[in-house]
């Protein structure tokens, strides 16, 4: 069975080398969506959804309210959706779901989505 969860986080980041507006320091609002798997368990759940958000709150934390520069040299959407992706993948793999998906839009209308089925 699939869960899903969605949130959003706040960061600056600049595009060393690109040609426009972007190579200057800019700020989005992120949103993330995962989408995770496993088997009900005997206690009725595949994983509980606040153990879940604090998984990926606590994943995010690196991330919410800070330039992406100083953790990544060239934080584009794609890059910035792998080191999270790694990060959970690894924050996951002590409970009985594994990631299946995940999705982070850049603004409103822009997104990027890894899928490791």
């Amino acid at each position: 069975m699939k869960l899903g969860l969605t949130t959003e986080f706040d960061a600056a980041h600049s595009l060393p080398g690109y040609q426009g507006k972007c190579a200057n320091l800019h700020g989005h609002t992120y949103q993330v969506e995962i989408v995770v798997e496993g088997e009900v368990g005997a206690d009725g759940f595949v994983l509980d959804f606040y153990q879940l958000k604090r998984i990926l709150t606590a994943a995010l934390e690196d991330l919410d309210h800070h330039c992406l520069n100083d953790l990544l040299p060239i934080p584009t959407a794609e890059r910035i959706a792998q080191w999270i992706c790694e990060r959970l993948k690894k924050d996951l793999s002590g409970t009985p779901v594994r990631l299946v998906s995940l999705k982070l839009w850049e603004g409103k209308n822009k997104w990027v989505m890894i899928d490791l089925k």
